[in-house]
């Protein structure tokens, strides 16, 4: 092991020395995120536009669609975008891939995202969080996802919606709600009735009180998959987010500033109709890429046909 820490090799102690790598501080960093937006860039260009719109972080990932397995993007393009910026900076690693976390650590990324939009580089086990100095994001789609992350060292949960970049928000929202629903069902249980829960949804069981106490998860809950419009963005915040995700798809498009800033500011100001109008205004004709056809919509009511 180093002796400035800077990578944390696993070894035959499960969780190391937490005076190092204290979980508080880790989730300290992640609140400084809250009631912000974090966009996937791809380029400088992009990092910058996204910057200069008032996003409070940006995700690096790599051009294009590479085909095969998704991995980590390049470490030499988080070196360009990072010198480039000066607001925090993440990159994706592998579920599980502890590695190339190492890694991400090393270059000095600010969030590493153990992310399942990349390849499975374990089926079985996720990152000991605990591990690294670096705060964790980490995906679910209910509430004992939620918390079994948050267990391993997830600093912030980002509930995540669709996987394709296709603009469908209704997976996301179907998972946001979920998680809001199950954390309502919880505030209204008995004391005596926390164990079998915490038990069904195979969460800790300290875990599972806190989140009764606060009525809310013990960590920053963000919302990813199909935001791609001011509307998308304010309706994650009303559902009870402390913050969105946005791909890269919406720098495509002849005036990604106005596309990018008109999400921003539907974030911050979510409960104000008036800016959500202005936000919205001229965006459709930029956004012609992301509409999706009749041919790829499930419409209601054909289940039963």
């Amino acid at each position: 092991m180093a002796e400035d820490g800077a990578v944390t090799l696993y070894n035959n102690s499960a969780i190391t020395d937490a005076k190092k790598n204290p979980f508080s501080i880790k989730a300290g960093l992640a609140q400084m995120l809250r009631g912000g937006t974090i966009f996937e860039v791809t380029s400088v260009q992009q990092a910058k536009i996204a910057e200069e719109a008032g996003a409070c972080s940006i995700i690096v990932s790599e051009p294009g669609l590479r085909q095969g397995i998704r991995r980590m993007p390049d470490p030499s393009l988080i070196k360009e975008i990072k010198r480039a910026v000066s607001i925090p900076l993440m990159a994706r690693a592998r579920v599980g891939h502890f590695v190339e976390a190492q890694i991400l650590e090393a270059i000095g990324v600010d969030y590493i995202d153990e992310s399942e939009l990349l390849a499975l580089a374990d089926e079985d086990n996720f990152i000991n969080k605990h591990n690294f100095r670096c705060p964790f994001i980490c995906g679910c789609r209910n509430l004992g996802e939620a918390l079994r992350r948050v267990r391993e060292g997830a600093a912030m949960i980002r509930t995540q919606g669709e996987l394709l970049g296709q603009g469908n928000v209704a997976e996301t929202v179907k998972n946001v709600r979920n998680v809001m629903k199950e954390v309502r069902v919880l505030n209204n249980m008995d004391e005596d009735e926390v164990f079998a829960f915490a038990k069904k949804i195979a969460a800790p069981y300290d875990l599972v009180a806190q989140v009764k106490q606060m009525g809310r998860l013990p960590v920053v809950q963000f919302a990813a998959g199909g935001i791609v419009t001011p509307a998308d963005a304010a309706l994650m915040m009303q559902l009870g987010c402390d913050g969105i995700f946005v791909g890269s798809e919406v720098f495509d498009s002849a005036d990604p500033y106005k596309r990018v800033s008109g999400i921003v500011q539907a974030v911050r100001h979510y409960n104000d109709p008036h800016v959500l109008v202005e936000s919205s205004c001229g965006l459709e004709d930029t956004m012609a890429e992301l509409n999706l056809g009749e041919d790829r919509i499930e419409q209601f009511g054909r289940g039963g046909e």
